[in-house]
């Protein structure tokens, strides 16, 4: 197990503010790609198309499914971060000995975050109530999101006057 006072999780809050710099990190490389194949066309289909699932060809499917999920495994195989949590001081780790997550690990997280989010995302939101700060996709593929420790978010007010005095 982590000793919890080397490691300090990353909780609900930095979390969702990373995944959002992925998702539009993500959209504002796709997108362009995305007009120059389909034109605009699409982006009306997808407003009022058959949702998430559907596809308007083999393009679509590969830029806006296959692709991230790649992505993903690949750079928590590799960086163990992705650009969001890089930016948010966060990095995906072992839960069982803080070690650098496998290939395996990455693709099994990737493909549980369906598994979070089938049930309302409380396997999301999951994560604000945990001790180790681990969503049902965590919990799963055996990770944890740690944060840096000299991140100074969690401290009060009057302790960093203290320390700057």
């Amino acid at each position: 197990m982590i000793d919890t006072v080397e490691q300090h999780y990353a909780g609900f809050w930095r979390r969702l503010t990373a995944a959002l710099l992925d998702l539009l990190l993500l959209a504002s490389l796709l997108s362009p790609l995305l007009y120059l194949v389909y034109g605009p066309e699409y982006f009306a289909w997808r407003l009022s198309g058959p949702g998430w699932l559907g596809n308007f060809g083999i393009a679509d499917a590969l830029l806006t499914k296959a692709l991230p999920l790649a992505l993903l495994v690949a750079l928590w195989s590799a960086m163990g971060a992705t650009p969001g949590k890089l930016l948010m001081g966060c990095r995906v780790v072992s839960a069982t000995d803080g070690s650098p997550i496998t290939p395996r690990q990455a693709l099994v997280r990737a493909l549980c975050y369906l598994v979070s989010g089938l049930p309302l995302y409380l396997g999301f939101f999951w994560i604000g109530w945990d001790r180790r700060k681990q969503g049902f996709h965590d919990k799963i593929a055996g990770t944890v999101v740690v944060r840096h420790e000299d991140d100074y978010a969690v401290e009060s007010l009057e302790a960093l006057r203290a320390r700057t005095l």
